[in-house]
């Protein structure tokens, strides 16, 4: 394989995380690789010095892009400004704060290329503040990947996070990249890019790892939950494709997001209200989705969840890892 990958990384308030980002993605073993690291601070912050700071280390490297924002202008717009500037074939994002693991790019490209993809994504491991997994998010409900089944399991789901999308460059353009909303948007590339009927696969590994700390965090406050009803408003608009039981399920996640939100912004009469009209909706669901989070937090606490060993396309089970593309399950060999 040749061809070059751009990898996007917004950074904005946090100069502390941005060079573990950074290095690991020259730490990649595939080697003809661009970074293109998008400064979304404001001019005369100290956030944009320590950024500045942070970035002299590549001052020589010529894998490494610095682009400087003329002031702070969001997620999207910063995604954007990477995308208009990268180089590479196929375009990848990596958030400040998160890493890859070594093989992320080559095992992902290597499914793109041979399955003729346009667009694939992957699974995510979560990590806390000591690095320690506490969850493998997988997207087990993909069986699929006609585009009519991974809307809905989109409108279902969200399929995400931004990290794990692997994109061809002329793609991006063609659906005019993502969008300027305050959260959410990686669920509306993945929306956009399903319309505009792109060829997408889902390759089920991990080579991500995005960790959940403390600070100034998008995931709580009135942005998530004005953007999460934002969100079902626009699902519901779809909501013809859903049978009932799936319908009930949309409902009930949309007011289980907003008490979880609530928990974490500190609302307990909110948390309360929203979280006895989800179980309301659903018991069924309710009782679910706790045994689910549940099982997978003891799994990950007691070291017993599968990750992928660090090889080409091979899963902790030692089997060649499996990827979906329209209907039909291909292998990365």
């Amino acid at each position: 394989m040749i061809d070059k990958v751009s990898v996007i990384i917004p950074t904005h308030k946090r100069p502390h995380f941005l060079n573990r980002a950074v290095d690991s993605v020259l730490a990649q073993t595939y080697n003809n690789v661009e970074i293109v690291v998008v400064d979304d601070n404001a001019p005369d912050s100290d956030d944009r010095r320590h950024t500045a700071r942070a970035m002299r280390r590549y001052k020589s490297s010529k894998k490494v892009v610095y682009i400087l924002n003329d002031g702070p202008h969001g997620g999207g717009p910063a995604r954007n400004r990477g995308i208009e500037a990268a180089t590479g074939t196929y375009v990848t994002f990596l958030d400040d704060d998160d890493i890859y693991l070594p093989e992320k790019v080559e095992v992902q490209l290597r499914f793109m290329v041979e399955n003729s993809l346009e667009m694939s994504f992957t699974d995510v491991f979560l990590h806390d503040n000591n690095d320690k997994l506490f969850e493998y998010r997988r997207h087990t409900y993909v069986t699929d990947c006609s585009n009519e089944e991974l809307m809905r399991q989109h409108i279902l789901h969200s399929l995400g996070p931004t990290s794990t999308f692997m994109v061809k460059r002329a793609s991006l353009s063609a659906v005019g990249g993502f969008a300027d909303v305050p959260m959410g948007q990686d669920f509306m590339l993945m929306w956009r890019m399903i319309e505009f009927d792109t060829n997408i696969g889902y390759l089920p590994v991990s080579y991500i790892i995005q960790y959940l700390h403390d600070g100034e965090r998008i995931s709580v406050g009135p942005n998530k939950i004005n953007g999460e009803k934002r969100l079902y408003a626009l699902k519901k608009t779809r909501r013809h494709m859903l049978d009932y039981d799936e319908q009930k399920y949309l409902d009930f996640r949309h007011y289980a997001v907003l008490s979880i939100t609530s928990k974490r912004s500190k609302k307990p009469f909110d948390y309360i209200k929203y979280g006895i009209k989800a179980i309301w909706i659903s018991p069924a669901f309710f009782i679910k989705e706790a045994k689910i989070l549940f099982i997978g937090r003891f799994k990950a606490n007691h070291g017993k969840v599968a990750q992928p060993l660090l090889e080409e396309g091979v899963m902790f089970t030692g089997q060649p890892a499996n990827g979906l593309v329209a209907n039909t399950s291909l292998s990365l060999r």
